[in-house]
């Protein structure tokens, strides 16, 4: 799932499974002392450009007796999911430490599969304040932000500025532009990830969250979905789809189908992750020098992005809860998060990179992707958020076929997500 690799390029799952380093509450059955220290597995899905493994080299290299294991499990976050589930699920403890999705923390945690941190181990003052809350879970810090992401909105500058037009900030301009502007260059309007996967359920939840709504309270026990606001979002979907400025194709574009697209310049506008920028800027792209990006419009204002992501959680079963902490401080420090960036191509947790001159210089979309990751939000939090995001796919998929009004969707999704939170 491309989304992985677009959460930087990467659903990094480092899973050095883990379990209670000081303070990280050990389970009784597991035997390991919080205070022990030995070598680790970190297990990973698909480490797409290969920079772990540097990182992981000057690690061993200072810490013979603290060696680490990387373990890579397939690139689909559907089967790694899978796969680290299993184990987790078994109570081995073949792994130490797991990078996981920032959608999976609730999940896990609610499971017992992971172990609380203490929020005074980690220097999260540090990190991009919303990245936090996609680590924590009922009040309690689960994880630690590695990586992070958020959507922009790129769009043809060359054709705004023939237009002497400036790039849409809220809905009403987006369309406008999509429906009058395209067509007249020959271009479709706008498109995002719609085919029925969580790319689905990241575009419908921004709809949502853009509009001034929600779908799941923070703690995931209360649906909130049943909103004027949530009907408004979806209805921007709909509309777009059966007024042409969202084409029909883009019902069954991932990210990289949508990539595709709007690098060969056949959309206006497009909402993707950051990787976008550089690929769309490479030689050989046929919008290299005549795009730009900036962050999701909303409603009547700036909208909303879902955070992507990864994070380092520590598992029950860790044979080494002392060395699993270190190993996630080292990941999470500054000097490697700069590396994390610049050989890994995946935006940092850390604040300070993002307005580091030397590196906004090679990466002039930081600014804009700081300003996006700091107004989004985690997607819903539930025990059960595959069953949540299936649904919400489900019935996205429906409305954007038009088999469904904005009103039915939600009135829907309602019951659905109702009747997932009484099996809690």
């Amino acid at each position: 799932m491309r989304w992985m690799r677009a959460a930087g390029r990467a659903l990094l799952v480092v899973a050095v499974v883990l379990a209670g380093y000081a303070g990280l509450g050990v389970r009784p059955d597991t035997g390991a002392a919080s205070d022990a220290r030995g070598p680790l597995t970190l297990v990973t899905a698909g480490d797409l450009t290969d920079y772990l493994g540097p990182l992981l080299d000057d690690w061993n290299e200072s810490r013979p007796g603290e060696r680490v294991t990387l373990v890579e499990l397939p690139d689909s976050a559907d089967e790694t999911r899978a796969q680290m589930i299993s184990e987790l699920r078994s109570g081995r403890d073949r792994f130490d430490v797991l990078n996981i999705d920032v959608a999976w923390t609730s999940e896990f945690a609610a499971a017992g599969w992971i172990s609380p941190l203490e929020r005074g181990r980690f220097p999260l003052d540090a990190f991009l304040r919303p990245v936090v809350d996609t680590a924590t879970f009922d009040g309690r810090l689960y994880a630690v932000p590695y990586v992070t992401n958020a959507g922009l909105l790129y769009y043809r500058k060359d054709i705004l500025d023939l237009e002497g037009e400036q790039p849409p900030r809220t809905w009403p301009e987006l369309v406008r532009q999509a429906s009058t502007i395209a067509p007249r260059h020959g271009l479709d309007g706008y498109a995002g990830q719609f085919l029925p996967y969580e790319g689905l359920t990241v575009n419908v939840t921004e709809a949502v969250h853009s509009a001034g709504g929600s779908i799941l309270r923070d703690d995931g026990t209360r649906v909130t979905v049943d909103s004027a606001a949530a009907r408004t979002g979806l209805r921007f979907l709909a509309d777009g789809v059966r007024d042409g400025w969202i084409p029909r194709e883009a019902l069954g574009y991932k990210e990289e189908e949508s990539r595709k697209a709007f690098q060969d310049g056949r959309l206006l506008f497009l909402r993707n992750w950051p990787y976008v920028y550089a690929d769309a800027g490479a030689a050989g792209s046929k919008v290299a020098g005549r795009f730009d990006a900036v962050p999701l419009p909303g409603a009547d204002g700036p909208g909303t992005s879902v955070l992507g992501g990864s994070n380092l959680a520590v598992s029950s079963h860790a044979r080494h809860p002392a060395s699993a902490a270190d190993l996630i401080s080292y990941l999470t420090s500054e000097r490697v998060q700069r590396r994390v960036l610049t050989e890994g191509s995946l935006p940092p947790v850390r604040a300070a990179l993002y307005e580091d001159p030397e590196l906004v210089r090679a990466y002039p979309y930081l600014p804009t992707l700081r300003e996006s990751v700091l107004s989004a939000v985690p997607r819903p939090k539930s025990p059960r958020y595959d069953q949540v995001s299936l649904a919400v796919q489900a019935v996205g998929q429906d409305l954007m076929a038009l088999r469904q009004t904005p009103d039915e969707a939600v009135a829907r999704l309602a019951r659905e997500l109702g009747a997932i939170s009484r099996t809690d």
